[in-house]
């Protein structure tokens, strides 16, 4: 057993209150606690306090975290009874109690049955938390030494046995800690891979999604592809492997997503880099959750390519990809357990990725108007930021020699004019009363249904783009409208009464 003295001063910055009510328990049950995993890790990699913390205890761990939860005041959660572990939720603190790991005697063998050396040492509970300075570090298993080196090692051949998810932990830590994984520990998860179907899809979700809320999700995710996870958790992405693109790629569909999801997270990180409208993008941006969103739309954007794929007069086309990509974000989010709004975003954004593009288009020919600017943000509604920092990393990852020249450029100045004209233009029609309502088209003769949906759209797009101002002009647009492209209707209607 490798024990070193280490500093503890960290300790002292969790909440007293905490630290008092372990220590009162630890006594009551003459019992010995131990702070074990992420807390110690954290506390010698940072020198800070983790909000989660672990604590091992031989034996009434479960018990333990009830007396906590009701000396605290916090709430008590039971984790896995099987296990005897407990959690208590107090005050933005996590503090799980375990029992010693299957049936450990000590601190020692419960420690080498841990996953990875950097989560396997441990610290006895001090009697003085509150002025400690130093403790005995307990290290079976070298992982202050690897910890120093910036390695994730698992603790032994067992490790992905035992639990699968464990090969995706790897992968996970190597992105939230900037580590390597061990040639062995990498190798043994590329033979172990297939273990994987056997983890609930939960807690494949979870690992992913922190993953992909790390600053190192473009390196990670193309080494968990490297190790073959696609093949079992996202088979549609590897669908795309070896699928040749037209001039404008230079990479087959599955290494530009790739590609892209590393061009997302290198905007992501200084938008203003790629648009002038810096506070507008960082206020987008504000809050975890849409950065992670934003990088699985990357991630995805052009997974409906393969289902679609045609060569029509020797020319690869890829007719109708965002659609289809966009109803196999779908399938994967219930695959994942995704929240049905986090689905519904993600997915929006792929379905609507090419809209920017086709946008720079029509810009070139014709200049953009607000009708198109409000036909955009009917699309996107809030996202219309999102959907520019999507094109921007798609166009970013295609790199062939028949791309557009200075296609960023484009895509900035175009979301500069779009967001103009749409604060000025289309903003203003929307926040106001409707010049016309589903009354008039009734009292024109028309049933309610769908087709009040259209002319009321079309409505807007009218006012928008100036073409009727008052209420006086939109009642005399409304009946040429009609009269024009519904007056079958209204005979229809007519003679049905």
């Amino acid at each position: 057993m490798n024990r070193t003295e280490i500093d503890i001063s960290w300790l002292s910055r969790y909440p007293g209150r905490l630290l008092a009510a372990v220590i009162e328990i630890s006594e009551d049950l003459r019992l010995p606690v131990y702070i074990v995993g992420g807390a110690v890790r954290d506390g010698l990699l940072y020198g800070r306090n983790n909000r989660d913390l672990d604590l091992a205890v031989a034996g009434q761990g479960i018990d333990f975290a009830r007396k906590l939860a009701s000396i605290l005041e916090g709430t008590f959660v039971l984790l896995d009874e099987r296990e005897g572990v407990g959690r208590v939720v107090w005050q933005g603190y996590d503090v799980d109690l375990a029992d010693f790991k299957d049936g450990s005697q000590s601190i020692e063998e419960d420690l080498v049955k841990r996953d990875f050396t950097i989560n396997a040492m441990a610290l006895a509970f001090p009697d003085h938390p509150f002025s400690a300075k130093t403790a005995l570090l307990l290290d079976p298993v070298g992982g202050g030494s690897d910890l120093e080196k910036g390695m994730v090692r698992a603790v032994s051949e067992r490790t992905f046995s035992e639990d699968p998810l464990r090969l995706l932990r790897a992968y996970r830590f190597q992105a939230t800690l900037g580590f390597s994984l061990a040639a062995g520990t990498e190798e043994e998860v590329r033979r172990s891979v297939h273990l994987i179907t056997g983890v609930a899809r939960e807690r494949v979700s979870y690992e992913l999604d922190l993953i992909m809320a790390s600053g190192r999700s473009c390196l990670v995710m193309n080494g968990i592809r490297d190790a073959g996870f696609f093949r079992y958790i996202l088979p549609e992405m590897e669908r795309g492997a070896g699928i040749e693109q037209p001039a404008g790629h230079h990479l087959d569909v599955v290494e530009h997503n790739l590609a892209a999801l590393c061009a997302m997270e290198d905007i992501l990180r200084e938008p203003g880099k790629y648009f002038r409208e810096r506070k507008v993008m960082l206020h987008f941006l504000e809050g975890r959750e849409i950065c992670t969103r934003l990088k699985w739309a990357a991630f995805f954007h052009d997974l409906g390519k393969p289902e679609v794929r045609k060569i029509r007069n020797e020319r690869i086309t890829f007719y109708s990809h965002d659609r289809a990509g966009a109803e196999q974000v779908r399938i994967i989010g219930i695959r994942l357990r995704w929240s049905r709004e986090k689905t519904e975003q993600v997915s929006r954004l792929v379905a609507n990725h090419m809209w920017p593009f086709h946008l720079c288009n029509v810009r070139r020919k014709e200049g953009v108007s607000a009708r198109a600017c409000l036909r955009l943000i009917r699309k996107t509604g809030e996202d219309l930021p999102g959907l520019f920092l999507l094109a921007m990393a798609d166009s970013l990852a295609s790199q062939g020699p028949g791309r557009p020249v200075n296609m960023e450029k484009e895509l900035a100045e175009l979301f500069s004019e779009v967001y103009d004209i749409v604060n000025k233009e289309v903003s203003p029609v929307l926040a106001g009363p409707p010049l016309l309502t589903g009354h008039d088209l009734i009292d024109l003769g028309l049933t309610p249904g769908p087709v009040f949906r259209e002319i009321l759209q079309e409505a807007e797009e009218a006012r928008v783009s100036g073409e009727i101002r008052s209420r006086e002009a939109a009642i005399d647009w409304l009946k040429n409208c009609v009269e024009r492209k519904y007056s079958g209707e209204i005979k229809r209607n007519s003679k049905q009464r």
